[in-house]
């Protein structure tokens, strides 16, 4: 979807279309959770903080998000996408990946059936899609950012190495901001240039991630598109307008967020959460995490809060403060399922 969140505050008050708006808190510690095309003329971006963002666009229209009107279009949306496959893979409220290798509607077009979609998102919703088409979820991702807003992008199997070669390697999907300014400054700035570094280098260079980027230079992703991706952890935080320094202020606040993240983690598909972990920003952006594992799944709020409460101590008080707590949930598994251990064998 093309600037969702705005998108929706722009169509729900009309007052707002052909403004810069942009969806989140217009505090001093608010940050920009979407932004109208009127406000990225400015520079206005997703994760930029408030302040900043109402310097670059002093006419920038602060807009409080409605997540729960924000899930109700997404649900209308994701209607539209199961009328042609039941392979969609929700990445969030405004993005999915869909395979119509196999259609419902037994059209032989990737590209039609985008058409189709982008056409009746709209009838439906008034709101506007993009869609990129290609044979792999990197390609496609890539083609999906390419014409927005309202775009259509396809790229076919003999045009993709070429298409990849050019491309810069800040916009590849998968590379990051800082990752993109570092190989910039090693000489990689397209495609064709990471193209000739070899795996062992990029391992070398980038760990894990290397393995990736060997393959998308070269057009290839083998990634499949999941309809259910596993829940691996349920959480909530807040960003606080003052720092905490008092312990009895930071065990107040973590006892409230902590039954915010139980709530959740009941809603949620998730269940039998056997370690519990809080998370703490400093005043200096610094974070660290403490967590607890229990032997049986925590099914009881009491006992969820209780534990969070013990996690926040003294000792993770510090002299910047702190500007933002989480509780979350993880490490799912049944207590009658053993974890699986792994025993060496010898070949004789």
């Amino acid at each position: 979807m093309d600037a969702f969140y705005a998108s929706v505050e722009q169509l729900d008050n009309p007052k707002l279309k052909g403004k810069p708006v942009a969806v989140g808190g217009n505090s001093q510690r608010g940050v920009v959770a979407a932004a109208s095309y009127e406000a990225r003329k400015f520079g206005v971006k997703s994760a930029m903080p408030s302040a900043k963002a109402a310097k670059q666009c002093p006419n920038l229209i602060f807009v409080k998000p409605r997540f729960p009107r924000y899930k109700e279009l997404s649900s209308q949306i994701r209607e539209v996408f199961f009328e042609y496959t039941d392979l969609v893979e929700p990445l969030s409220l405004d993005e999915a990946y869909l395979d119509v290798t196999e259609n419902k509607i037994g059209l032989n077009s990737a590209t039609l059936i985008a058409k189709e979609i982008k056409q009746k998102i709209q009838a439906r919703t008034g709101l506007i899609a993009s869609a990129g088409i290609s044979y792999n979820k990197f390609l496609a991702k890539t083609a999906s950012d390419m014409d927005k807003p309202d775009g259509l992008y396809v790229i076919l199997p003999d045009e993709a190495e070429d298409f990849v070669s050019k491309l810069p390697v800040h916009r590849f999907h998968g590379i990051g901001k800082v990752t993109a300014e570092k190989m910039v400054k090693a000489g990689i700035f397209t495609g064709k240039d990471l193209k000739k570094k070899s795996l062992e280098d990029l391992k070398l260079r980038y760990g894990k991630s290397g393995q990736y980027y060997y393959n998308i230079c070269r057009a290839i992703d083998h990634r499949m598109v999941q309809p259910t991706r596993e829940t691996k952890s349920v959480s909530a935080e807040r960003t606080f307008e003052d720092n905490i320094y008092e312990l009895e202020d930071a065990i107040e606040e973590v006892d409230r967020i902590a039954h915010i993240s139980f709530d959740r983690y009941q809603r949620s598909k998730a269940s039998d959460g056997h370690t519990i972990t809080i998370k703490l920003k400093y005043g200096d952006f610094r974070q660290i995490t403490r967590s607890k594992t229990l032997e049986q799944a925590i099914n009881n709020e009491s006992e969820f809060v209780a534990i969070a409460r013990q996690l926040m101590t003294e000792d993770l008080l510090d002299e910047h403060g702190v500007r933002l707590i989480g509780v979350g949930i993880s490490n799912f598994r049944k207590d009658e399922e053993p974890e699986q251990q792994s025993q060496l064998t010898l070949e004789f």
